[in-house]
């Protein structure tokens, strides 16, 4: 637990289960408190596993100008819409991947430089450039079991953004050192960032972070890893932290 109140001047937010509710929309109350943080000079900076393509819009309704992290920090944007770095996963590798979820018969989904592609892939894997893998899994057992062969490569950064899936990228790429980069082009340090997350996807940046906060709707080992707990994204548990150890 914190005892002595950091001094945030960048805040991370995840986006699903996090900033958005269950209707994938932002609250009023969320929408305020991001205002007056910015309002007083604290950066906000969305650090999401989303592509460009489904993040931008609601970075432009919410008028932020900073950075931008997205695909698991797989991609990091300026802000002025440039891309600043992408850390691409091997195409050997993503094509093992989709061989794996055909073998266990799993949704998947996987993310290139250029597009989300969703239980269907491009004839020539070769031609993009891909960012992201992700494995949809209902049953528990099978779940495990494509884990394991993941981890058993020893190749991957390994995640979640929820208890159903299974997201990869390349080894060593995370939300947090998509932020340390962040915070390095800003000139703060990594002890100046509070993040705020709800899946293991969000681990790296909430421990890494001088203050994390999880969602009170986050997965149990999320929580475990934070130093404090808000509300649920459908009590704008972000406006609460927010307002908790940056306004008040």
């Amino acid at each position: 637990m914190i005892n002595k109140k950091p001094d945030i001047k960048l805040i991370a937010l995840d986006m699903d289960g996090t900033l958005l509710d269950d209707r994938h929309e932002v609250s009023d109350e969320n929408r305020r408190a991001i205002k007056e943080a910015e309002k007083r000079g604290v950066r906000v900076v969305l650090s999401t596993g989303r592509s460009l393509k489904t993040a931008r819009d609601y970075v432009l309704s919410l008028e932020l100008s900073s950075y931008l992290v997205t695909v698991n920090g797989g991609e990091i944007w300026g802000p002025n819409g440039e891309l600043v770095q992408r850390s691409k996963v091997d195409t050997e590798h993503i094509q093992w991947m989709f061989e794996l979820s055909k073998k266990h018969k799993t949704g998947f989904w996987a993310t290139s430089s250029e597009n989300v592609w969703r239980n269907n892939m491009p004839e020539d894997l070769f031609s993009q450039e891909w960012i992201k893998f992700g494995f949809h899994i209902e049953e528990d057992e099978i779940r495990e079991s494509v884990l394991k062969e993941l981890q058993d490569k020893g190749l991957f950064e390994i995640s979640n953004s929820s208890l159903k899936n299974i997201e990869v990228n390349a080894l060593g790429i995370n939300k947090a050192v998509g932020l340390q980069k962040v915070c390095d082009l800003l000139g703060i340090s990594m002890d100046n960032v509070m993040a705020v997350g709800d899946s293991l996807n969000d681990i790296a940046m909430i421990t890494e972070a001088g203050l994390g906060i999880a969602m009170g709707n986050a997965q149990e080992t999320v929580k475990e890893a934070a130093d404090d707990v808000t509300g649920t994204n459908q009590d704008s548990g972000v406006a609460q932290a927010i307002e908790k150890w940056v306004l008040s």
